[in-house]
């Protein structure tokens, strides 16, 4: 018996899908040598037809779905189009559009992305769109969507065999990741779902993303599914959260108005990236808005002026109530130690939990209006432009133009600014990303700038000083993810599409709800971690005890004759027990480390609790340099002191590093997790320790040939 090698024939089951009017039928005529068969879909009137045809060792069976504008319950053709992707088999879903009107074509696209099925799109009536000068770049739109685009017409028999081939090779390849991103909000609370899922361990056949998308999206089939699962009531709590967080930013609890939004936000920027066409004479307010916010020319510098007012702001209106704020403090330290008497136990709740906590909430009202300025730009939509607008520039740098956000957010605090680099769905634009966001100087480092441009700069250029430190960092990021691009993250660019949603009025409960949000984690961090680093960094300034020298320099203080006299002795001996104690012996061990720096073991110190908390480099300052830690950054006793004993050369190489080294302890723990591991953390600490020593002895060995 001879048995023939007769190669399997596999099915390829294609679901034909597409707006209407757009040329499927013409498209499935337009397939040479196929069987036509015409029926209903099962169970209703509408008209279904299917094509078989035979192409290499293939089986083609391409199924026409009606066509809909959505994919809702409202009309009849849209239920059964729904009803068949999400229930019925089939391996492709073969998106037709019509190229001379892509954006409206778009939106239906769109909701199939987040089917996270294998998909091709057929840019239909290509003819049309050329003679009507439309050009479409056809591959930079695959990288967006990413999903293949080949152009065709139905009409006169174009692509149709590239499309066939497309089909195959689809098939035969594996489905790649989904790259439909919506809006940073929804984006956050589909990870929030996720993540829900992921902690217990939920089983289901699609994956957690497309369950979130459709919990957010009210669909009505996935909540009868899940409602009688034993893990319902829990995940009602995350959903109830997540649908108060869309409806303030949103200004509206009609969920499907906020995901048309979201989608013909994402349709308008995919157009914008890859279509031109002639220019349509009627504007609307946006576009007229845009045509100068985002202009080539004067984009940018008007977007430069919009932070430098920001940041004005932030230091003249921050000041005003900084006094108060430290008043306050200094009240309730002198009453601890009344209360609690003279003794280590007031010493450790006063000079070390109380001022601790003080000096970072001291810095609440600059925070507060940081974060209200840079929410109050993206409510209204500028922010989304910007990266738009910045996307090209970025790119040379090896950024994605939505890198933007999250380092702008940088400017405010590390720890928001590392979660909203999720938005970012390619890995190394991601880690790229969260590399660099620690060279956007945050609020907490502000204490530090504050003091050293008050005792070096005059107060008319403080402000303007404080604005070029603050680009200063961000320069140097850029430049450091060029360098990590190259060497580290070496990739293929992404294409970026950035949502274009409608201007809007800046919405008072949203902005509320950003900026209580931020300022709450803010304060949060200064009662945990700022809390326990302040009591830490007290008990290593007090500890080991030297008696024998106590005594000897109260008997000193006890005959000295003026006043003036047992001031400086008392400040000797506080300057002696700093020097021998555990603080005092970690700096004199690290000196050498930073004596090319231009740094005194007390700059070398302060920058090791830095690590903490930048927060607490000013209060250490003070310590270190005999004040008191009741000292912060705007006492003129502590500047003149920071004046007097430390160079302007070694000042600018202090700022330098202090820019570019490893943020606190809470936004290292944040960046390990968003990284994936804590080896990230390692390499980030070696990164930035070792580009913040190189680029601060450059600018100390420039400093002392030009000063």
């Amino acid at each position: 018996m001879f048995i023939k090698d007769i190669k399997e024939v596999k099915t390829i089951k294609v679901a034909l899908v597409g707006q209407p009017n757009v040329g499927k039928s013409m498209l499935i005529n337009s397939i040479s040598n196929a069987r036509l068969k015409v029926g209903n879909f099962s169970g209703v009137t509408v008209a279904k037809e299917e094509v078989f045809l035979s192409y290499k060792n293939y089986k083609i069976e391409i199924t026409d779905l009606p066509g809909s504008y959505s994919l809702n319950d409202y009309t009849l053709e849209e239920k059964v189009t729904k009803e068949f992707l999400d229930n019925s088999p089939y391996d492709i879903i073969l998106n037709v559009l019509d190229s001379t009107n892509l954006e409206r074509n778009l939106f239906l696209t769109s909701e199939l992305l987040a089917l996270d099925k294998k998909m091709l799109i057929a840019l239909n009536m290509s003819d049309e769109a050329h003679k009507e000068n439309i050009q479409i770049d056809d591959n930079q739109l695959s990288k967006i969507l990413g999903k293949p685009c080949i152009k065709t017409s139905a009409a006169k028999n174009m692509g149709i065999s590239n499309l066939l081939e497309a089909i195959v090779s689809k098939f035969e390849d594996d489905k790649l990741p989904t790259k439909l991103i919506f809006s940073d909000v929804i984006e956050e609370e589909i990870q929030n779902i996720v993540e829900f899922f992921e902690d217990c361990g939920f089983r289901t056949p699609n994956t957690y993303r497309q369950l979130a998308i459709k919990l957010l999206k009210e669909d009505k089939q996935t909540y009868k599914q899940i409602h009688d699962e034993p893990i319902w009531v829990k995940l009602q709590v995350v959903l109830n959260n997540a649908f108060e967080h869309m409806y303030i930013h949103y200004n509206t609890k009609n969920i499907e108005d906020i995901f048309n939004d979201e989608k013909f936000a994402f349709a308008r920027g995919a157009v914008r990236e890859t279509v031109k066409q002639p220019s349509i004479l009627t504007k609307t307010i946006t576009d007229k808005i845009d045509s100068l916010l985002i202009h080539k020319i004067f984009g940018l510098p008007i977007f430069l002026f919009l932070m430098w007012g920001l940041f004005q702001l932030t230091f003249e209106l921050g000041n005003i109530p900084m006094d108060m704020i430290d008043a306050f403090f200094a009240s309730l330290i002198d009453s601890t130690k009344e209360i609690l008497g003279d003794n280590e136990l007031s010493s450790v709740i006063a000079d070390g939990a109380i001022a601790g906590v003080g000096a970072v909430i001291l810095f609440v009202p600059n925070i507060v209006i940081l974060f209200f300025g840079i929410a109050l730009l993206e409510t209204t939509g500028y922010m989304s432009r910007v990266a738009f607008l910045l996307d090209g520039f970025f790119h040379k740098f090896g950024l994605h133009g939505k890198s933007f956000i999250p380092l702008v957010t940088g400017f405010g605090c590390s720890v928001p600014a590392y979660m909203s680099a999720r938005t970012l769905k390619n890995e190394k634009d991601r880690l790229l990303t969260l590399f660099i966001i620690g060279f956007m100087s945050c609020g907490a480092r502000l204490p530090i700038y504050v003091l050293f441009t008050g005792a070096f700069f005059s107060e008319d250029n403080a402000g303007n000083i404080l604005f070029l430190i603050y680009i200063s960092g961000a320069i140097l990021g850029l430049i450091a993810a060029k360098m990590l691009k190259i060497v580290v993250f070496k990739s293929e660019d992404e294409p970026f599409v950035m949502e274009m949603p409608k201007y809007r009025m800046p919405s008072f409960k949203l902005i509320w709800h950003t900026v209580s949000n931020q300022a709450l984690m803010y304060l949060k961090k200064a009662g945990t971690y700022i809390l326990a680093a302040s009591v830490l960094i007290w008990f290593a300034s007090n500890y080991p005890k030297h008696l024998d020298m106590d005594m000897q320099y109260e008997t000193k203080i006890e005959q000295a004759q003026t006043q003036d006299l047992k001031d400086s002795l008392a400040s000797e001996h506080a300057l002696y027990n700093l020097e021998n104690s555990y603080l005092g012996k970690i700096g004199k061990f690290s000196e050498p480390a930073f004596a090319p720096l231009g740094f005194d073991w007390k700059m070398a110190v302060a920058l090791e609790t830095g690590l903490a908390a930048k927060e607490i480099v000013v209060s250490t300052l003070g310590i270190l340099y005999g004040l008191g830690e009741d000292h912060d950054e705007s006492s003129s006793g502590l500047m003149e002191k920071i004046k007097n004993n430390i160079p302007l050369a070694s000042a600018i190489a202090f700022i330098v590093f202090v820019m570019i080294y490893l943020p606190c302890l809470a936004a290292s723990m944040v960046f390990a997790r968003e990284a994936g591991g804590w080896k990230y953390l390692a390499y980030l600490f070696v990164f930035t320790t070792g580009t913040a020593w190189g680029l601060a002895f450059l600018a100390y060995s420039i400093a002392v040939v030009v000063i």
